[in-house]
């Protein structure tokens, strides 16, 4: 059932935000470089998957190796970059993941396999969290915000479990309904 709503409301929002889609697209391009951001993480299962993001940093942000995003003040990210972060619009392009089934509207955020490995020598638990797919958004996206630290990873850890454990229908659709209030009113989270 979840699948149905995650792929209905995917072709939906990608039809209704198409102008908003070509706006950053074309913000972007004109700034130079690719539009389109792509990166593997890890999903559903164990899989790596390829998210779709729009660019919001320099072309070579991670020439000297991953690093965790710095939001109020990272030299990589672009000005457009930064205006999209702010308002989660770089994760536009992530309706495409939804649609062909690589992610859902709500779960765990999935993250690179780096940082994965990082977190599972401190707990171990995170595999729990292949058992479903990971989302857009979650409760720890919400109420965490951006992880830029080990410990925000551990912390958003704690709530993606718990939400393994509840998740619901109704739950899910909260969870949907305060994040788009949030982009709505400008919240940063």
């Amino acid at each position: 059932m979840k699948r149905v709503i995650d792929f209905t409301i995917a072709i939906l929002c990608l039809v209704l935000f198409s102008p908003l889609i070509a706006a950053c697209w074309l913000a972007i391009k004109l700034g130079g470089g690719p539009a389109i951001y792509k990166q593997e993480r890890i999903g559903l299962g164990g899989c790596p998957f390829n998210i779709y993001k729009f660019r919001s940093m320099k072309v070579d942000a991670e020439k000297e190796g991953e690093e965790l995003l710095q939001m109020d003040n990272d030299p990589r990210l672009t000005k457009i970059g930064r205006i999209l972060r702010s308002h989660h619009l770089d994760e536009l392009p992530q309706l495409w993941n939804v649609l062909i089934g690589d992610m859902s509207f709500v779960g765990y955020r999935p993250e690179r396999r780096y940082y994965i490995e990082q977190i599972m020598e401190i707990d171990p638990r995170y595999e729990q969290l292949y058992q479903i797919r990971p989302g857009i958004t979650s409760y720890a996206t919400l109420y965490n915000g951006y992880t830029d630290t080990m410990d925000k990873m551990l912390k958003r850890l704690e709530m993606d479990l718990e939400y393994l454990n509840h998740h619901s229908l109704g739950g899910d659709m909260k969870i949907l309904m305060l994040t788009f209030i949030n982009i709505i009113t400008g919240k940063k989270f």
